[in-house]
């Protein structure tokens, strides 16, 4: 198999930035005047579902049953979703999230193979834009073939769809790809696309069920022991 693409996931793989998400959240509540608070152990519940605006809603259906919900209530999960936004992508411009250890090596090197580098994340344009251009520079976007994020697909992980996308875009066959995750709702969906998938875990996904996954990684600070594992031909 010749690898001619990668492609990440951006929260917990490109950079630790759940507990950045998590504070942020809290920032918007107490912005808004609620009087929710997501500790550690609460968000490591609300990690099973994916996108910000779908974990606010999952919050109120299954852990505020006795709330009472505005009539507008998708504009005001918007409306939070948007407040939070803000103060995570100010946490990032001031660079309280580093990417994680050998990520950027990874990129420059799959670059100066030729390898294709994309993105497929459930998280928002913005929240990319502001970890990346921190991480990477202004420039960020020219290290990327395709960034799939957002909404741009109507089913976001553990459903294929972001990576059927991105695939879409890059014109590149899955067999040809691997994909770096971190979570098992991003494993199956890289799997669902028929995407060989790598996983490096972090303190919210370590115990997790990666049954499917081609190696399991605490980080990728060993570059050559990754490479040799998923067979790319970089050093």
């Amino acid at each position: 198999m010749t690898i001619k693409a990668i492609i990440f996931d951006v929260d917990g793989t490109i950079a630790d930035t759940e507990d950045a998400h998590r504070q942020s959240f809290n920032k918007a509540f107490a912005e808004n005047k609620l009087d929710w608070n997501w500790d550690v152990a609460l968000y490591d519940k609300l990690l099973k579902v994916t996108g910000g605006k779908e974990r606010i809603k999952y919050f109120v259906s299954d852990f505020l049953k006795s709330y009472n919900k505005p009539d507008n209530f998708e504009e005001f999960v918007k409306h939070l979703h948007a407040v939070k936004t803000k103060h995570y992508t100010a946490m990032m411009q001031a660079g309280g999230v580093p990417l994680r250890p050998g990520i950027k090596q990874l990129f420059n090197d799959a670059r100066r193979a030729g390898i294709t580098l994309a993105i497929a994340t459930t998280t928002s344009p913005e929240n990319v834009g502001a970890l990346l251009e921190v991480g990477l520079g202004k420039d960020w976007g020219s290290y990327f073939a395709s960034v799939g994020c957002g909404d741009i697909v109507p089913k976001k992980k553990p459903a294929p769809d972001i990576y059927n996308w991105v695939l879409n875009e890059l014109k590149i066959p899955p067999g040809d790809c691997i994909a770096i995750e971190d979570t098992n709702n991003g494993l199956r969906s890289s799997l669902g696309a028929g995407i060989k998938t790598f996983i490096t875990t972090n303190a919210y996904t370590h115990n997790q069920d990666f049954t499917g996954a081609a190696a399991v990684f605490e980080d990728l600070s060993d570059l050559p022991k990754f490479y040799r594992t998923a067979g790319l031909p970089l050093q």
